[in-house]
């Protein structure tokens, strides 16, 4: 099936991404992205500067270049009670991604690591889990999994994670438990790129073969979705 998306792409404003908002948008032209998410990180992350970034949105088209423009942030989680380093209801994102980073936060046990995650979900504009794969920052996907399908949060895919090289760890074999388990209750996934550089937007190869071979339901996958406004209405994005 055609991807539709790319929700996770970083732009210098990241501090260790490469490319501007304007090549990313070119990048997903390139590759046929209907929908390209921005989401570059908060202030927690060395090399960025303010979350003063975030406060000026509206003064990016929704619409350029044929792709719809859909603004948000990575926000780091910062403590075990899942507090994160930007005040969503102050800033004018779209939507959010929460992570688990170790320059923010140093890993805990399965324990705390879960309730770090499930902590961060309590805003409305947080959509996505980023990258629950990691075994530096394990997790307990049987009691995470529940609360993502009850409170409707998709749980990402994410196609950096599963590249050689990439700095996580056991991901192939952490997103099989994740989406074994998710596949039987329902949980909501995404796929996206977490690109750093414009050539990656749209780069879901690794993600894809995965969901494949894990004959994940279609129904479920949000790039799969039939249109634009399907995306907006699934994740109670207003197009502005």
């Amino acid at each position: 099936m055609k991807n539709l998306l790319d929700l996770h792409t970083h732009t210098l404003a990241s501090g260790h991404a490469y490319s501007t908002l304007k090549e990313n948008i070119q990048g997903a032209k390139e590759k046929g992205l209907a929908i390209l998410g921005t989401s570059d990180h908060a202030k927690a992350m060395p090399g960025v500067t303010s979350n003063a970034f975030f406060s000026y949105y509206d003064a990016l088209p929704r619409h350029l270049e044929g792709v719809t423009l859909l603004c948000g942030v990575e926000a780091n989680i910062i403590d075990y009670q899942g507090s994160l380093d930007i005040d969503l209801d102050k800033r004018k994102v779209d939507f959010a991604i929460v992570s688990l980073h170790m320059p923010c936060i140093l890993p805990g046990s399965r324990e705390e690591n879960t309730q770090a995650l499930i902590g961060a979900l309590s805003h409305d504009r947080v959509k996505i889990v980023g990258h629950p794969d990691d075994s530096y920052f394990p997790l307990d996907y049987d009691r995470l999994v529940p609360v993502l399908v009850e409170r409707g949060i998709y749980a990402e895919v994410n196609n950096s994670s599963l590249k050689e090289g990439s700095p996580r760890k056991d991901s192939l074999k952490n997103l099989r438990t994740l989406l074994s388990l998710g596949r039987d209750q329902g949980l909501k996934i995404v796929m996206n790129s977490d690109a750093h550089f414009y050539t990656e937007v749209g780069n879901i190869e690794g993600s894809q073969a995965l969901v494949e071979a894990m004959d994940y339901p279609k129904d479920l996958i949000l790039n799969y979705s039939q249109s634009v406004q399907e995306v907006l209405d699934k994740l109670g994005i207003r197009d502005k």
